[in-house]
């Protein structure tokens, strides 16, 4: 997923043994996810060719310049691809069978890249199980795991303390109602314009709607990660609640895609609003000095006593079929998902790692309110892998609009996102 303020789009050694991270399939039946090829690593040279986007295609050859100090002989070459013409670039290289070796690819682009034969499956000596569950899902397509969770991010709800206090609520909700009620007492109590920034409709609305559905244990998917599954029960309640903010006058229902801004929370006009960790210096900026002790972060909260959950984003590495040098490709896939690596890289570009053991280092633990984000990542989950998710997803944002704009019954709105996720179908 590619990284901005709104996220719209696609935003230790690695452990020997078999990659054994069990999956359920929806029916209470776990699953183990298929691999590949063993490969050997012990000894590896040559050249390999890495994309990688944005910031992270700028500092990567700072990063490999350590692999190839332990791996003499080998070069990584980078290449760095703007991320608003990466997806056609793969896409054309795929089908002049001029793909680089590996790359960073979005985690939504997953299930379309291996739908066109173009992934290598990961070997069974990496395992995935080092990895936070919701993003070594990303990598998994119709049952078989075609790479790896590079960095990682999550979304919580920011909240200002001050104002939450003077609204009379000293403890974080852990519920939906709790939730409700804290928004309700921001507005009549502490003198907000709005409760909560909410997101209504259009594009990406969905990375703000799944999360409370996750959280009232909904399923996006159904019969064995086989099918769609928008019309449920889960989704519609999630749906409603959502909305409810909305008619309630709780949210601001003519908000932009970015509906709170760092100086609408900084007012206290929105004093809560959910956003990934770099929202974090962005408000403290612009709050000046001492405003990083007037606001938390709180996780995505459950209903009915179902546990929290929240988005799971961030990009994988991947081995491309026409690599002339696995060995080493897939070297540098565990080179990269080392912890120490990981938590180097977090120091270099903060981006948060995808290895669940790399959160006990000082470098992510001594900040409190960034160590939240990792609590929030063990249940985080991702979209369906499907080739066809972000047409899907498409159609599912334009009924959220409906709902939380003009009123749409949510049952309705969940059909209508059903029937079109049923006529686009899965993809290959």
């Amino acid at each position: 997923m590619k990284r901005s303020i709104v996220m719209l789009a696609g935003m230790s050694v690695v452990a020997a043994g078999l990659a054994g991270c069990g999956r359920s399939d929806g029916t209470g039946t776990t699953t183990t996810p298929q691999t590949g090829q063993a490969v050997d690593t012990a000894k590896v040279g040559g050249t390999v060719t890495m994309w990688a986007m944005g910031a992270e295609g700028e500092k990567l050859p700072q990063l490999v310049k350590d692999f190839e100090a332990a791996n003499p002989g080998v070069k990584v070459n980078v290449t760095a691809i703007p991320w608003d013409s990466a997806h056609d670039k793969f896409k054309a290289s795929i089908a002049a069978n001029q793909t680089p070796d590996l790359a960073m690819v979005g985690t939504t682009w997953m299930g379309e890249f291996a739908g066109l034969g173009a992934l290598d499956p990961l070997p069974p000596s990496i395992d995935t199980s080092q990895f936070f569950e919701g993003a070594a899902k990303t990598a998994e397509v119709k049952g078989t795991t075609f790479g790896v969770p590079w960095y990682v991010e999550t979304r919580m709800i920011y909240y200002r303390t001050d104002l939450a206090q003077k609204a009379g609520i000293t403890t974080p909700p852990t519920d939906w109602q709790g939730l409700k009620d804290m928004a309700k007492a921001m507005k009549e109590k502490a003198g907000a314009t709005y409760g909560i920034g909410l997101q209504p409709g259009g594009q990406g609305s969905w990375q703000s709607v799944l999360p409370f559905a996750w959280s009232n244990g909904a399923q996006v998917t159904k019969d064995g990660d086989t099918a769609y599954n928008f019309d449920t029960p889960e989704l519609t309640e999630a749906l409603t609640y959502y909305a409810s903010f909305f008619s309630s006058g709780l949210a601001d229902k003519a908000a932009a895609v970015q509906p709170t801004t760092d100086a609408d929370f900084a007012s206290g006009k929105v004093p809560m609003f959910i956003s990934g960790p770099w929202m974090m210096a962005a408000v403290e900026k612009v709050g000046g000095a001492g405003f990083k002790d007037k606001y938390d972060l709180m996780q995505i909260p459950g209903n009915n006593g179902k546990p929290s959950s929240s988005f799971v984003g961030g990009s994988d590495l991947v081995v491309f079929k026409n690599t002339q040098n696995r060995a080493t490709a897939w070297k540098l896939v565990e080179f990269l998902s080392d912890p120490k690596t990981q938590v180097l890289w977090y120091k270099l570009s903060t981006d948060l790692p995808s290895v669940k053991s790399a959160w006990q280092d000082p470098a992510l633990t001594a900040d409190p309110k960034l160590a939240k984000f990792g609590k929030q990542l063990e249940t985080a989950k991702a979209p369906p892998s499907f080739s066809t998710w972000e047409k899907v997803a498409d159609a599912f944002d334009k009924q959220v609009e409906q709902v939380c704009k003009a009123g749409l019954d949510p049952a309705a709105a969940v059909k209508a996102a059903q029937a079109s996720a049923m006529s686009i179908g899965i993809g290959k």
